[in-house]
């Protein structure tokens, strides 16, 4: 079987980035990224931003956000939903003390969309923040104005990364892709490295609280 050559996969994936199909597929899996967040919906839409704005294509990148947005909300509401009737599905999701689990825990009834927020740019943050939402009961009102907020700004944050990858893809569907697959390595492997450092730190200041001597209050003298 002949290998395809560097044109025909470019030709490849040029169609299927300009294809009827890409916003609607591309809104199911970011819907089904937030109970199941191992789907590539985040490289699919970096690499579909990037070559929008390589190519000049506003409508495009205009298509990509609105499709980012809708099945973000989707999703979300699908996992609030499974927070507040079932704990088994999302097995203990926004309630493990992690830090950032404990940080949603804190600010969501008082800030929801600033922890919404926070949370969803961070990876896996949007399980947990949802699910969180589910669990805590949260008003649907509260909750619909905290995901649209954080699902915009989550939108408007892939396509940014989009438009900085633009430059050097310059619309190439294959230079957009590896860009992509890079970018989502780059950024898990980061946070990942944050998140570990952190829990050094944290079991450091723990392990000198433990060795810390106890100071024992002095007799009161007789008088």
């Amino acid at each position: 079987m002949q290998l395809l050559d560097a044109g025909a996969l470019v030709a490849l994936f040029d169609a299927v980035l300009h294809s009827v199909w890409l916003l609607p597929v591309l809104a199911v899996l970011i819907a089904l990224d937030g109970p199941f967040p191992v789907l590539p919906s985040e490289t699919l839409l970096t690499v579909g931003a990037a070559a929008a704005f390589g190519t000049g294509d506003a409508l495009g990148v205009l298509g990509l956000f609105l499709a980012s947005l809708v099945g973000s909300m989707l999703g979300d509401v699908f996992v609030y939903s499974l927070g507040r009737s079932s704990n088994r599905i999302l097995r203990g999701a926004g309630q493990k003390d992690d830090g950032l689990g404990a940080w949603v825990r804190r600010n969501l009834w008082s800030r929801p969309i600033v922890a919404c927020v926070g949370a969803r740019l961070v990876p896996g943050g949007r399980l947990v923040s949802t699910a969180a939402c589910g669990r805590v009961r949260l008003p649907m009102r509260m909750f619909l104005a905290a995901t649209a907020a954080s699902s915009a700004v989550w939108g408007v944050y892939m396509l940014l990364v989009g438009a900085v990858l633009s430059p050097i893809t310059k619309g190439n569907p294959l230079l957009c892709l590896a860009a992509g697959m890079i970018m989502a390595v780059v950024t898990a492997g980061g946070f990942e490295l944050a998140r570990r450092l952190r829990r050094r730190v944290l079991a450091r200041r723990a392990a000198r609280a433990a060795v810390a001597p106890v100071p024992v209050p002095e007799p009161a003298l007789a008088r």
